[in-house]
């Protein structure tokens, strides 16, 4: 026979086979009815079995996990319920704190979130989704580490600025894109974003821990501010359990789950959520069961899971839902189908006149097959009812072992520096080229001076040789030869006119 864990009691005990807890499951009903009570029982039941445990505290009362009952618990519970061996206790607890204020801090890189996870923190739509996943391309094939918001911007930026050649591959990359995704960046960070981001990235092993005498650790993510941004609540969780999956082997079905995750207020998960991202979740709850990892979704009411996710959850803990519409008659009366039932009893009507601490509870049995719905009375939790002492939740963190590995941020050299020394480098570059072509130039201008300097050397040079190469010039004429040349010049011109006149005379005469 399987082990098991009682949370309950109806018509017999109330129990879930631990071998059966990989097929999940779904805590629902309407606020106040008891559903964070059952997630704090089934919890405790875990960790008494071993079984480390992750869930979100959304009302600051889950880390009262950490201290004994101190409160009277009404007997007559005790006795309907059948609880004889009921002892209050504390229990191994990690409290963990997405801003890291009130617990271990939590983060996570932009790599391990992954494209798909971020457009739906970032709000964006196809168009700078399918940029988003070119630039986590381009960070792949270039060797680039994404590891903080600094390190998305650089490589938007550089996506951008490198635009015409990654076209060519890649496609058209509109610059508006990009600045739509740069600013998307700003009111993440305005969000707390940049706390979540970052190294050391949660270790998803630091999540599956047991103690020296066998208990199994309860994480509790602190998440009473966290829930004021929902969109960033949800994604959070997604990018844990989706790590699990990736990291975790396959091992088949187990005797008892590696670890269960509780995923509160699930509708926020699903809400707006696009095809894309649902089609993600019911991969990873699919395929996580092969993981060794069970799944509870929390959620007000059922039909806030899509059809394909639900009809995975094979253990189901109903808790009282009210109906004053045809609407929510509606509702509850296809809750109640989903329900394996016995006999001619309204399941409807019992889910809507169920008190607080009643569920109408379905489980899977050794077989796997679906128990008959049974009206359930769940145990009382042993950890206080309410919230803890303060001096015991402070006690918890600063005590915590993990605290040292994950109190201070790390800032590693990734995409943000890379591409800076791919900038400095490639500005180093240019300023060389620009200095050997200024070199060069100068070099040119040099030696065409030099050209120049020497043909007009080579022809004074010519010139001179020329000159050279002349026959002496004969002594100056001495002034009785200029006085001769100077007589025998006037009687040339003498005798020239009186032959001129005696030709003409001549002329006349005939």
């Amino acid at each position: 026979m399987s082990e098991v864990i009682a949370f309950g009691y109806g018509r017999a005990r109330a129990e879930i086979q631990l071998k059966r807890l990989n097929r999940h499951g779904v805590i629902a009903g309407a606020t106040g009815t008891g559903k964070t009570v059952t997630l704090k029982v089934l919890a405790e039941k875990l960790s008494e079995a071993g079984i480390p445990v992750f869930l979100s505290d959304i009302k600051g009362d889950l880390n009262s996990l950490v201290q004994a009952n101190t409160k009277e618990i009404d007997p007559s519970r005790l006795k309907q319920t059948q609880y004889a061996d009921y002892s209050p206790r504390s229990y191994p607890v990690e409290l963990w704190d997405v801003f890291g204020e009130n617990g271990i801090p939590v983060r996570m890189t932009i790599s391990e979130m992954g494209p798909v996870l971020l457009t739906r923190l970032l709000g964006l739509n196809d168009t700078q989704e399918s940029i988003l996943n070119i630039v986590f391309s381009v960070a792949d094939e270039r060797g680039l580490l994404l590891l903080d918001l600094m390190d998305l911007r650089a490589m938007l930026n550089f996506v951008a600025e490198n635009a015409q050649e990654l076209s060519q591959y890649y496609g058209n990359i509109p610059a508006r894109s990009v600045g739509a995704i740069l600013r998307s960046l700003v009111v993440l960070e305005q969000q707390s974003g940049k706390l979540f981001f970052g190294e050391p990235s949660l270790e998803i092993a630091d999540l599956m821990r047991t103690t020296a005498d066998g208990q199994g650790v309860i994480n509790v993510l602190q998440a009473t501010e966290l829930l004021n941004q929902p969109t960033l609540y949800s994604t959070v969780l997604l990018s844990l359990l989706s790590e699990l999956y990736e990291v975790l082997p396959e091992v088949g079905d187990l005797d008892k789950p590696k670890m269960v995750f509780f995923f509160d207020e699930a509708h926020v998960l699903f809400k707006d959520a696009p095809k894309v991202l649902l089609e993600k979740i019911e991969l990873i709850v699919r395929l996580i069961r092969s993981k060794g990892v069970g799944v509870f979704f929390v959620t007000q009411n059922p039909t806030d899971i899509p059809d394909s996710i639900a009809s995975q959850l094979g253990n189901r803990i109903q808790h009282g839902l009210r109906a004053f519409t045809p609407k929510e008659l509606k509702t509850v009366a296809t809750v109640a189908d989903t329900f394996r039932q016995e006999g001619a009893e309204d399941l409807a009507k019992v889910i809507q006149e169920l008190q607080v601490g009643e569920a109408v509870v379905s489980t899977l049995q050794a077989d796997g097959t679906p128990s008959f719905a049974d009206r359930v009375m769940i145990y009382p939790p042993k950890s206080q009812l309410g919230t803890a002492d303060a001096t015991l939740v402070l006690s918890a963190i600063n005590n915590s072992s993990l605290m040292d590995k994950y109190a201070d941020a790390v800032d590693r050299e990734s995409a943000h520096e890379q591409i800076l020394a791919l900038t400095q480098e490639k500005e180093a570059q240019l300023i060389k080229q620009a200095e050997q072509a200024e070199a060069k130039k100068a070099a040119e201008k040099a030696a065409k001076e030099t050209a120049k300097l020497e043909e007009k050397a080579a022809k004074e040079r010519a010139k001179a040789e020329a000159k050279a190469s002349k026959p002496a010039a004969k002594r100056s004429d001495s002034m009785m030869d200029r006085f001769t040349k100077n007589l025998m010049s006037q009687v040339g011109r003498e005798v020239g006119r009186v032959v001129t006149r005696g030709i003409m005379g001549m002329l006349k005469g005939k």
